[in-house]
């Protein structure tokens, strides 16, 4: 216990920043995380989302034939993004994801352990109006702690701030940028074999036409942004504190914004059955809390894959701000399957 006359010990922030950083280098872990009913509980409340799968026991075992629900593929991306913050905690902004693809389905009891990896550092070009910053590409792998089966891999490309102002780092890597043209044959073979989709075919819609785009009648407010960044274990205080953020605003953390857009696409296309990755995202724009968004998806390819369809989806979202247009905040492209 401090005595009255004693001094706190200053605080020490463990960073990382952008030139505490070098290649190759692999963070500290984040604790594991079992995804269990709360979890799905909690983020349900938050994004809404009608993925069948994850919401009914008896339908996901007709589909997959193991007893048991699935935790949404959302889900799973935001423990495993949550899990990446070990790398992103002094993040200005998020860029892009590039080749997510989720190998495994996920089963609510099961534990998730993720590993981070500097492949990829960047300078900016510095300005007089603002602090230095850099741009990291994070390699991301997530598997089931349970057997060591991998779960997701992808990377996404973030924003950093300088721990020294001063410091001349000399990174230039040319950390590329994602592709947003889907090739729906380099995705069948991610598409469950032993699954049947049968069951969701009452609730499919097969006049969808690729190329038509629909949007989503149905906006939806951005709510509980610090509630979805702590169930994911985010460490990035932006999502947290409006004073960490350059802007004086708590930014919202973008996932929130991908959840939200998966539950509008579902609601548009209830057949689907899993989200299988991501081909590209991309954020144009900051999101905060009490934005309202409006999402429009449309239909970019089609294939019959093992009983059902394999779809390439672009999903865009905008948002209205205090009434006000707020313009694009994300462009994403998916890969689902279903009925």
């Amino acid at each position: 216990m401090l005595s009255p006359m004693s001094t706190p010990e200053p605080a020490v922030d463990p960073g990382p920043y952008f030139d505490d950083l070098t290649v190759g280098q692999v963070l500290d872990p984040a604790p594991a995380v079992t995804i269990d009913e709360g979890e799905a509980a909690v983020y349900q409340a938050i994004c809404g989302d009608p993925l069948a799968m994850a919401l009914s026991a008896p339908l996901a075992e007709a589909v997959t034939g193991v007893p048991g629900r699935l935790a949404n593929p959302a889900l799973v991306m935001h423990i495993s993004i949550g899990q990446s913050t070990v790398a992103t905690q002094r993040v200005i902004a998020n860029l892009f994801y590039r080749g997510v693809a989720l190998s495994e389905a996920v089963r609510l009891g099961e534990t998730l352990y993720t590993t981070v990896e500097v492949r990829g550092l960047r300078e900016t070009t510095r300005r007089d109006d603002r602090p230095p910053r850099g741009l990291v590409l994070l390699g991301i792998r997530t598997v089931r702690l349970d057997d060591g089966a991998p779960v997701v891999d992808y990377e996404r490309c973030a924003m950093l701030r300088f721990r020294d102002e001063a410091a001349e780092t000399g990174h230039i890597d040319d950390l590329g940028g994602a592709d947003p043209e889907v090739d729906l044959t380099t995705w069948s073979d991610r598409v469950p074999a032993a699954w049947d989709p049968s069951p969701l075919a009452d609730a499919a819609d097969r006049g969808w036409a690729v190329g038509e785009a629909r949007a989503d009648l149905m906006r939806d407010t951005v709510t509980a942004a610090p509630e979805l960044a702590r169930l994911s274990q985010n460490l990035a205080p932006v999502h947290r504190d409006a004073a960490a953020n350059e802007g004086g605003r708590r930014l919202v953390y973008g996932g929130h914004t991908i959840g939200l857009a998966q539950a509008s696409l579902v609601r548009r296309m209830p057949g689907t059955a899993t989200v299988l990755g991501w081909q590209y995202c991309d954020h144009p724009g900051p999101v905060f809390e009490g934005d309202v968004l409006s999402c429009r998806h449309t239909l970019l390819d089609e294939q019959e894959v093992a009983g059902g369809r394999l779809r390439a989806v672009h999903t865009e979202v905008s948002a209205d701000r205090g009434g006000a247009d707020a313009g694009p905040v994300l462009d994403w492209r998916l890969v689902t399957w279903g009925a």
